[in-house]
Order: C-alpha cells, then sequence, then structure tokens
C-alpha cells in the first residue's frame, strides 16, 4: 500500500520557506527537539524526515523495532513516530519497550489499519495518537507539532507566529488577531489562511491552494477556494482596509492593508 498519496512528496511542506517563514521548534533548552522516525519503508522516512527536518527537528531513523530501541536509548528522542507493521516485532512491542526506559516520551502510531480495534489497542498500549495509512505529511507533521506541544518539549518561539500588517496568526495556539481582536475560525479556514500568510504579496492559484489546504486528493471543485476565500474575508476584511485580494485569472494573495 502506499503510504502518502502520490503528490505528497510535492507538497509546500518539503520546500524549504525561509528562516522567517519557517517555524522552528525547539526544546525548553533552546536545542532542536529530536524525533525517531521508525517505519521499514525506506522511502516514507526518508519523506517523513526531510518534513520533520524543514520544521526545524533533529531526526533520526530506523527500520526495524530492534534498531529502534537502539536509536532511542542513543539518541533520547522527544517524540517518537511509529509504524505498527515492523519486520521483526510488532509496533506495540517496541512501544512497551521505548516505555520501560522513556516513559514520558509521546509516540504517533503509523499504521495501516484503520479497524477500530486496531485503533483501541495501540492507544490502550500507551500510543498518544495515532495516523491511517495512507495519509499526508502535513498531517503528520501537525499531529506531531501537537503531541509535542501537549507533552511541554517545545518551548513557543516567535518564528511560531506569522504577521502581516495588523493580522497575526499564531501556529501553536491556532489564535487569529486582527489590530488586537480575536478572530474565530475553522480548521479549514484557519489552513487556509495560514497558507496565504505563509506567501505574503504571493499571488496563489486555485490549484496551489487545493493541493495544500485540501490535499492532492480533494475530489471537490475548483469554486470551493471561491467560498473559503469569502469566509475568510468576512472575518478578516470586514470593516477594515481589505488585506486578501484576488487577481482575476491567477489566484489569491495577503498584503498588509493599504500596500
Amino acid at each position: 500500500m502506499t503510504a502518502i498519496s502520490p503528490a505528497a512528496g510535492r507538497s509546500e511542506l518539503l520546500r524549504p520557506r525561509g528562516d522567517a517563514q519557517r517555524s522552528l521548534r525547539t526544546s525548553p533548552q533552546g536545542s532542536p527537539l529530536r524525533v525517531l522516525v521508525v517505519d521499514d519503508e525506506s522511502a516514507l522516512a526518508e519523506l517523513l524526515s526531510m518534513a520533520l527536518r524543514y520544521e526545524g527537528r533533529e531526526v533520526r531513523s530506523a527500520g526495524d523495532g530492534a534498531a529502534a530501541v537502539r536509536s532511542a536509548r542513543e539518541f533520547r528522542p522527544d517524540a517518537v513516530v511509529l509504524d505498527v507493521m515492523l519486520p521483526d516485532m510488532n509496533g506495540l512491542a517496541v512501544l512497551g519497550r521505548l516505555r520501560s526506559e522513556t516513559p514520558e516520551v509521546p509516540v504517533l502510531f503509523l499504521t495501516a489499519r484503520d479497524a477500530v480495534e486496531d485503533r483501541i489497542a495501540g492507544l490502550t498500549a500507551g500510543g498518544d495518537d495515532y495516523v491511517t495509512k495512507p495519509f499526508s505529511l502535513e498531517e503528520v507533521v501537525a499531529r506531531l507539532r501537537g503531541l509535542l506541544r501537549r507533552s511541554g518539549a517545545a518551548a513557543v518561539r516567535a518564528e511560531s507566529m506569522l504577521v502581516v500588517g495588523d493580522l497575526e496568526l499564531n501556529e501553536d495556539s491556532q489564535e487569529v488577531t486582527r489590530g488586537g481582536d480575536g478572530i474565530r475560525l475553522t480548521a479549514t479556514e484557519f489552513e487556509l489562511l495560514r497558507f496565504l500568510m505563509r506567501n505574503p504579496r504571493h499571488v496563489l492559484s486555485k490549484a496551489q491552494i487545493l493541493d495544500r489546504v485540501w490535499s492532492y486528493d480533494f475530489g471537490g471543485q475548483a469554486n470551493v477556494v471561491e467560498l473559503y476565500i469569502s469566509y475568510l474575508r468576512r472575518k478578516i476584511d470586514a470593516g477594515r482596509a481589505p488585506m486578501i485580494h484576488t487577481r482575476r485569472g491567477a489566484g489569491y494573495l495577503i498584503k498588509p492593508a493599504g500596500q
């Protein structure tokens, strides 16, 4: 089974956004957070490792359970991404070995099984979250980011804030303000705004937005982008100088009001 949708490797997640746009996370001591990726599919492990390194993580990978246990002992990861199906031992058994040495390390399971009992088994065994294959890289990174935040391993840095004019978006707390006033967004509206704010003054086409916000396998029509842009305008621009602009035939961009 393909672990990631065919075009997921081309996701914006895998493109460097520049130091000012990239959300780096560190431990409270200021060192990069360490993530251990455990999967016997080498191509998948490499894609996940690349995505996490662009997030500012220090990453090691392992292809089987025994290697995972050894790496965890040496590397002392802040979080583990762990495939359930490994060639030498079950991921649940690996989790048990990891927990015996580092009881608090958060673990995100990767599983090809979608049955409810499999999910319950993983969470009951001590896993903190799970993602079912096939998945998007963005989903894994977002889930892992949440685990690290909840575990207290991550220290919020200024780089987690996206700022365009008087509009601010906190990628960790998912809070949005304009001119100091809080703005409530749905999950999809937040992802759309985040994509626009990561690329200020750049025209983003409908195809790019669909790929990034709704994923490459989205089966809907491009007019969903127009619909959600209109939702954002009502919340971001209502009663204020507009920040979200349309370039007819090209796409949409965000820039400081009046510029």
